[in-house]
């Protein structure tokens, strides 16, 4: 009975006016802004992706009616029947067979000479060709984490290759982000997190700069248009100045050349808007 007694004691003095926001417990800085902003988070592009990896390209088509790779210099290949060379082509071959073939096309390109295998440029190639057939088998699985985990590993290492050529020779890097088609990305100086609350003051700052410029420019339009009847006032003030100057007996400071002057900026001002 106490407890009942003291609730309508306490809900007799409080009403729905006394209730503000300082008492309610709700965040008074954090309210919506009335200012027409809305700001989205941007899109989170994994490393993975061409966007961020810097290639420019995709795995091209390769022509399957060719034979593989362990198989390309068989003489008995190249005397067999059409239906051998068919069951030896890269047709019928699993994957990483393809992907053999074209690391190996793309490293017939870049390398120095006929035995080179070990060269930053080959290297490079070579996990290119890997790079661009895991990304187009990620688009395929994306759930499948080793192959994520290699494929960042593998972008990572060429990264690290890429800025030992540009350090040591730039000229061959150049030809080998050229030849390859990729760019070259490296890390920023210094990380900075997208935040809302940063982003949105900027926002605001945007949107009241807008504001600012939509005022002057029409202040500008409104003197502009007032400026005839200011210069046809100013003509006449100074016609004025200069007749009492004269029948006063005075010096006169007022000259015809600056009456003349300002019937000029009259004259090409009405032009102006003809």
């Amino acid at each position: 009975m106490n407890i009942t007694r003291n609730v309508l004691n306490i809900a007799r003095y409080v009403s729905p006016s006394n209730l503000t926001l300082k008492h309610s417990g709700c965040r008074s800085y954090a309210f919506k802004s009335d200012l027409k902003i809305k700001w989205v988070r941007p899109e989170k592009i994994p490393c993975i992706r061409p966007e961020k990896s810097g290639d420019l390209e995709c795995a091209p088509k390769i022509d399957l009616s060719q034979p593989q790779l362990l198989f390309r210099e068989s003489k008995e290949l190249q005397t067999a029947g059409e239906t051998v060379k068919k069951l030896f082509s890269l047709e019928y071959a699993p994957r990483r067979k393809l992907t053999q073939a074209y690391f190996q096309d793309m490293k017939e390109i870049v390398k120095r000479h006929p035995f080179d295998v070990g060269s930053v440029e080959v290297q490079i190639a070579r996990w290119t060709g890997i790079i661009r057939a895991y990304q187009e088998l990620m688009e395929r699985f994306p759930r499948n984490k080793r192959m994520k985990v290699v494929l960042k590993e593998l972008i990572d290492r060429r990264k690290k290759k890429l800025k030992y050529l540009r350090r040591w020779d730039y000229k061959r890097f150049e030809w080998l982000l050229e030849t390859l088609n990729i760019v070259y990305k490296p890390p920023p100086n210094h990380f900075h997190w997208v935040t809302r609350k940063e982003s949105l003051r900027k926002l605001t700052d945007k949107y009241c700069e807008n504001i600012k410029q939509e005022r002057l420019e029409t202040y500008k339009q409104m003197l502009q248009a007032e400026q005839p009847v200011f210069l046809q006032e100013k003509i006449r003030a100074l016609e004025f100045m200069r007749n009492e100057q004269q029948e006063c007996g005075v010096e006169v400071t007022v000259t015809d050349e600056e009456i003349e002057a300002v019937r000029k900026q009259l004259q090409d001002l009405e032009k102006d808007k003809l």
